[in-house]
């Protein structure tokens, strides 16, 4: 008989999360996509924000589905810092995160920079640097800038545009890799 957690996990899935703690599994560059399209039993996400110094890392997905409250989590640590408005992250981006993070072999999370961001947040960003995009993928929550003390620039664009999957672009200068669900395309140095 199969026991049901109070979170609506089963006993089965639980277990398995927790083993997946336990054993690191190094896929190649080449299973990027295969990941993406449910080639993985669980799914996890680690990062920080420097800004709040809140901290995340969580199994967001197990057995083909997504965890309602991981992600609700990981909507609320990715919001509108400046605002505290929260948008719900397009799953294609965390998946595509979670991917790079996992192709790397690391255990640092990432520092994420921005994720989220409210149309009068982009305005105001964009009034500073030209490199903002008036229509920014960040907006919609399709969108995060990342960064990792342990990997180059160079090293984390890789890994995500080896997942096929979105946009990359490095951004060598402010040391972050931006990564989006949106449209297949690289830029940057």
């Amino acid at each position: 008989m199969t026991e049901i957690c109070s979170s609506g996990l089963t006993r089965r899935a639980l277990l398995g999360a927790f083993a997946a703690t336990a054993v690191i599994a190094a896929p190649t560059y080449s299973n990027a996509a295969g990941f993406l399209r449910g080639g993985g039993d669980i799914r996890r996400i680690r990062m920080y924000s420097g800004r709040t110094g809140e901290r995340i890392d969580m199994v967001y997905w197990i057995d083909g589905k997504y965890i309602k409250d991981a992600v609700k989590e990981v909507n609320h640590f990715m919001r509108d810092w400046r605002t505290d408005q929260v948008k719900g992250i397009d799953l294609r981006t965390i998946d595509i995160m979670a991917a790079s993070h996992n192709l790397m072999d690391i255990s640092e999370p990432y520092m994420m920079l921005s994720g989220y961001r409210s149309p009068k947040t982009n305005a105001m960003l964009r009034r500073r640097s030209r490199g903002v995009a008036k229509n920014s993928l960040h907006m919609q929550g399709k969108a995060a800038d990342l960064r990792l003390s342990s990997r180059s620039v160079s090293q984390i664009a890789r890994a995500a545009s080896s997942c096929r999957a979105g946009g990359v672009g490095r951004y060598s200068s402010s040391n972050f890799v931006h990564m989006d669900c949106g449209e297949v395309r690289n830029w940057g140095r």
